[in-house]
């Protein structure tokens, strides 16, 4: 029978109710909360106002032995609730766990969604899932859509509909898979990622679609998401195309945060990724065709028909700072140089960054 899906603004009274019914009729919980750096003390938290309740800890950062150790534990039924990250979203079936809690749900893809809430109803007991967001929390209208969709979708053999919803919610990026692996090493995530947005355009309507000027970010630098940082192939692809989607200071504030909770403090690389494309986008919308390094300087060229005003100049010119002052250079091809911004180079997208995001707010 379908999983009963509720989706609803976090409340500790209904979770800890949804518990203590699951476990009153003999079956066990899986409590997704993935965030390694506050899942020990959450798992604490839960257990202190739960005292009859039996719990375990599992997430992908544990040793592999601990892991496995806990995991037969709970396949035993030495645990009535396994406080979990993403690490559930493959693996053996559990007929005893009926019923799932996701926590902060608008962080995750719809197809996640979908995977994870299929590893309970596993039986022939009525399994329920309740997919929670933070009620402080303004959710964006993607996220909106993705718990609407896994909402709705409950039937049996829905996953179709999900995979539907999930291109038209998240664009081409769903569209990445093991098939496409090689071609996204070869040109890049963002680019990849356009180039499939256009051939999705062209296929459903037969036009190319208008092509728009992009800037070409060339600082060279390292600017990754880590194996050592994210684990799961899964979530860093998820993330990658999160960063991709940054538009504004406001996006990069979000996806940062999102960082911390979840992985911890993000290595140099991992915040270097973000900043090249909060740098991407701020050139497009300022009308910037090229960023690139000259020397120990910075060069950020004004395309030809750039609509950049006098004002954002102006406002950028006078967000510069002493040790890196902006020089706006006429000619055929207008630039602005932010003078020693590659002196070192593992701070030059720091030092972007922070120059359009003040640019970004006093304009």
């Amino acid at each position: 029978m379908p999983v009963h899906t509720s989706v609803i603004e976090y409340s500790e009274d209904l979770i800890l109710d949804a518990i203590l019914r699951e476990q009153a009729r003999h079956g066990q919980v899986f409590y997704l909360y993935n965030n390694t750096r506050r899942i020990d003390g959450r798992a604490a938290d839960l257990e202190a106002k739960l005292p009859g309740v039996r719990f375990g800890v599992a997430h992908g950062q544990m040793p592999e032995r601990q892991l496995e150790e806990v995991i037969g534990q709970f396949v035993r039924g030495e645990f009535d609730v396994l406080v979990c990250t993403t690490i559930i979203e493959s693996g053996i079936d559990m007929p005893h766990v009926n019923t799932l809690i996701v926590e902060d749900a608008d962080r995750f893809g719809l197809a996640q969604l979908y995977q994870l809430r299929g590893r309970v109803g596993r039986s022939e007991r009525q399994a329920y899932a309740l997919i929670t967001y933070r009620p402080d929390r303004v959710i964006g209208e993607a996220a909106q859509k993705r718990l609407a969709a896994i909402r709705d979708f409950t039937e049996l053999g829905s996953g179709f509909q999900i995979a539907l919803r999930d291109l038209e919610v998240r664009g081409a990026g769903s569209l990445l898979g093991a098939e496409q692996s090689g071609h996204l090493e070869a040109i890049g995530y963002d680019l990849y990622t356009k180039m499939l947005e256009e051939a999705v355009i062209e296929e459903k309507s037969g036009l190319l679609p208008e092509k728009k000027p992009g800037t070409v970010v060339d600082l060279p630098t390292d600017a990754i998401l880590p194996l050592s940082y994210i684990r799961e192939s899964g979530e860093r692809l998820e993330l990658y195309r999160r960063i991709a989607s940054i538009r504004n200071i406001g996006d990069y504030r979000d996806v940062l945060d999102e960082l911390l909770d979840r992985y911890g403090d993000p290595p140099q690389e991992a915040v270097s990724r973000l900043d090249i494309s909060y740098i991407r986008a701020f050139g497009e919308w300022a009308g910037f065709s090229r960023i690139r390094a000259d020397g120990q300087d910075v060069e950020l060229i004004l395309s030809e028909d750039s609509s950049a005003s006098m004002d954002l100049i102006a406002g950028l010119l006078a967000s510069g700072d002493e040790e890196y002052p902006l020089v706006f250079k006429a000619g055929y091809r207008p630039l602005i140089l932010v003078t020693g911004a590659f002196g070192k180079p593992r701070k030059t997208t720091g030092i972007l960054r922070d120059l359009f995001a003040e640019t970004e707010r006093i304009s």
